[in-house]
């Protein structure tokens, strides 16, 4: 376990004391925010701000510890990848989620698989062997912190039952006193439970305290972090809401049935150009997609649209980017890059393909995909067996499989963006930044051509699969940086797509052919969230918070999901806590049923996307947002 009992941050799952504060007896919290609490307590321990991130191993592994965890080197490097460069609140909210913390039971259990006289000790020198020399090995210094604790040794043994009395205890009192302090300490009660912030600043973590020594663990240290739940009473709490503003929308079943997304009847007579692309899930959750620019040589009626690509599955088991919403903003280049106006975005809908049609003018344009996060999220499921990607044949010679050679032509078809079945130097750019960070120079190409299979100076498909098959030699056949490139282009361990969300656009114009290039992959913030902020205040329904004109909540309703914007126009920043608990068969992209939000002075942020677990059934948007004091 991660925490001895003599840390006094040590924070359980345990069921929470209750306040005994007259104040905190007003309100009772449901068990959502009881959770939120707890994960901010264990939070704030260790930062100044739930806005901070979390910038290294050693701060999660501190963390995870103050909330009770268990965390194994595995479990640290399932959430810590080498591509992972920071973690906010929200992301340890999840991982708390599926991290449960330990409890009694198993702790005594994992000890008596090490009591070997079944008499509830295990020798000192026992515990030295076995504690520095098997499973995760720790340190003298660590162990000698368990033993040198007078309450649980004696005689040269360690006394495991007494300790885990003790570590219990310690947990549940360390708890309530964490909580206590954030009820109490008005400055940390007014922190915000998420990090998204538009234009907030980097802060610099706090100092992070040593981390405390780990008690003995099974080799196997999942089953620590798999069972519990800190979720089971209510808590007494003390909340100061300034004012609130409600919004309810009710949504009924099939309700993109009245979208109006009709093809122009001569499009047959348009000349068309088409690209494809995708959004990629990151480690922290943000979303990056491809970005492009469109050129128009004459004024012309245009019909734009975007939509999840169709690649193969298999038979019976639907595929989940499928489901995946898909936008497309357009903007105008007016004199420079950084000065672009937003003129449309694709808010009509024909089953899984949203689209726009009008006229532009002739210019520059920039098409930016958007999709809400509500369906493109973390796989939460565990893959009990790994696909194997290569094997040799009786004479020893390396092959990859027929379930990887089929991952490696979906994956083709998903970089190939103009669809001609040949691969640029510029569309193998776009794969090989994605997935090993580095470009491939003029000099790399050509001896790419020279040794794979090419067509005008352009990979075919096999030259692609032949390059894999030449990196499993390289690696005599481990597959370990095989499955680096497929987890960063969204497979899991079984070879299927979850984390990624591929996408194809067209654009038909009637006056001239157009052009589209994909000029760069980014995050979908910043000049999206630019765009989705514009949209929104000029289509939303606006609500002024009562007696703070100042604070504006905007939200719009499309077809298949709400997208809520705060507008704060005051000289100082906001916090709003937001309440979606009474909305019913929705998700939003935060993955929260209850948050709070910092608005910077003077801006705006998109706050959440709401879409239906089950569009063939009503949805109800009920959402509460109240200003904290």
């Amino acid at each position: 376990m991660a925490i001895s009992p003599g840390s006094d941050a040590a924070f359980s799952g345990q069921k929470p004391t209750h306040s005994e504060s007259p104040r905190s007896k007003k309100f009772l919290l449901t068990e959502e925010e009881i959770f939120y609490m707890s994960c901010r307590a264990a939070y704030l321990t260790v930062f100044k701000s739930s806005l901070d991130n979390i910038i290294s191993k050693d701060q999660l592994y501190l963390a995870l510890q103050h909330a009770g965890r268990n965390p194994s080197q595995k479990t640290i490097n399932k959430y810590w990848t080498s591509q992972t460069a920071k973690l906010n609140f929200d992301d340890f909210c999840i991982i708390l989620r599926k991290e449960k913390p330990t409890s009694k039971a198993e702790l005594l259990k994992s000890f008596k698989q090490l009591d070997v006289n079944d008499n509830g000790s295990i020798l000192h020198t026992d515990l030295y062997k076995l504690l520095t020399k098997k499973g995760e090995k720790m340190t003298r210094e660590e162990v000698n912190a368990i033993i040198n604790l007078a309450d649980v040794n004696a005689d040269g043994k360690f006394d495991y039952i007494k300790f885990c009395k003790l570590y219990m205890a310690t947990n549940e009192q360390c708890l309530k006193t964490t909580l206590e302090k954030l009820e109490v300490d008005s400055k940390l009660r007014r922190q915000q439970f998420g990090s998204h912030m538009e234009g907030s600043p980097e802060r610099a973590p706090s100092p992070v305290p040593k981390a405390s020594p780990r008690i003995i663990r099974k080799a196997d240290q999942e089953s620590f972090s798999n069972k519990g739940d800190t979720r089971n009473s209510s808590l007494a709490t003390a909340r100061q809401f300034k004012t609130s503003v409600s919004f309810t929308v009710t949504m009924g079943a099939d309700s993109n049935q009245n979208s109006k997304l009709i093809e122009p009847h001569s499009i047959k007579e348009w000349q068309c150009v088409q690209s494809k692309g995708c959004f990629f899930l990151e480690e922290d959750g943000e979303i990056i997609s491809h970005q492009y620019k469109m050129q128009i040589a004459q004024r012309s009626l245009v019909y734009i649209t975007i939509k999840p690509l169709s690649l193969s599955q298999a038979e019976g088991k639907p595929s989940p980017w499928l489901s995946v919403d898909t936008a497309l903003y357009i903007l105008k280049e007016n004199e420079s890059q950084a000065n672009l106006q937003l003129l449309y975005f694709t808010e009509l809908r024909n089953r899984e393909t949203f689209g726009w049609t009008g006229e532009l003018g002739p210019g520059i344009y920039w098409l930016v995909p958007s999709t809400t996060g509500c369906r493109l999220r973390k796989e939460v499921k565990p893959i009990t067996e790994e696909a194997q990607l290569v094997y040799r044949d009786e004479t020893g010679e390396l092959f990859l499989t027929k379930e990887f050679r089929s991952t490696l032509s979906d994956i083709f078809e998903v970089i190939d963006l103009d669809g001609n079945g040949l691969l640029s130097l510029e569309e193998y750019n776009f794969f090989e930044l994605r997935t090993s960070g580095e470009k491939c120079d003029e000099d790399a190409w050509a001896v790419c051509r020279e040794n794979f299979d090419t067509k005008k100076n352009e990979l075919t498909r096999q030259g692609f699969m032949d390059l894999n098959l030449m990196e499993a030699n390289d690696r005599e056949g481990d597959p370990r940086d095989l499955w680096v490139t497929l987890h960063s282009m969204g497979y899991n361990k079984a070879l299927e797509l979850t984390e990624a969300c591929p996408f194809v656009i067209d654009i038909y114009a009637d006056k001239c052919k157009p052009r589209i290039k994909a000029v760069h992959m980014e995050a979908c913030s910043g000049q999206l969230e630019k765009a989705i902020c514009k949209s929104v205040l000029n289509k939303g329904n606006a609500k002024v918070m009562d007696g703070y004109e100042n604070i504006i909540i905007y939200t719009y309703k499309r077809d298949t999901w709400i997208t809520a914007v705060i507008e704060n126009k005051s000289d100082d920043k906001v916090i709003i806590h937001v309440n979606n608990e009474l909305s019913e068969n929705c998700v939003n992209n935060r993955g929260l049923g209850i948050f709070a939000v910092e608005v910077a002075p003077n801006s705006t942020m998109v706050c959440q996307h709401v879409m239906p677990l089950n569009e063939r059934q009503e949805w109800v948007y009920y959402c509460v947002y109240s200003l904290i004091s």
